[in-house]
């Protein structure tokens, strides 16, 4: 769906102070969907925890034949566009894409060993292409 992005900036719209999360389907280099989930952090005005039933199902059903997780979004309300120190030490470095929103902005990276931000992060480009968005991995020299 071209429309990913759209719909994940409206839904931080809505969220408003509070940071929106989700989850990404497709594959590592591909997002085909994005379905949000309710953020279960204790301060989900700071924080983000996507809730983890329905992570597990999603994990469940990807092992079953289903759309595979190819990755996370959440808002930053008050901040910028790009991964946190808090959102690295959260991470993950298995390659999948964490999709991020501030003000209007979105960035896109992929959690790996010795990141170029945090240590954790690689930035990403984002093409739309028909039926979701593509990555296209960024020179990192």
């Amino acid at each position: 769906d071209p429309d990913i992005i759209f719909r994940i900036t409206g839904w931080a719209t809505e969220a408003g102070a509070t940071e929106c999360c989700g989850l990404l389907f497709g594959s590592r280099d591909h997002i085909l969907s994005a379905e949000r989930t309710a953020n279960v952090a204790e301060n989900p005005r700071s924080f983000f925890e996507i809730d983890p039933a329905r992570l597990i199902a999603a994990e469940r059903a990807a092992r079953e034949g289903g759309p595979g997780i190819a990755g996370y979004f959440h808002s930053h309300p008050n901040g910028n566009a790009e991964p946190s120190p808090t959102d690295a030490a959260m991470a993950s470095p298995d390659g999948r894409l964490w999709l991020i929103i501030a003000q209007g902005a979105t960035s896109c990276w992929r959690a790996v060993e010795c990141g170029a931000l945090h240590g954790r992060f690689d930035p990403v480009d984002l093409e739309p292409v028909e039926c979701g968005l593509a990555m296209a991995e960024q020179d990192r020299h």
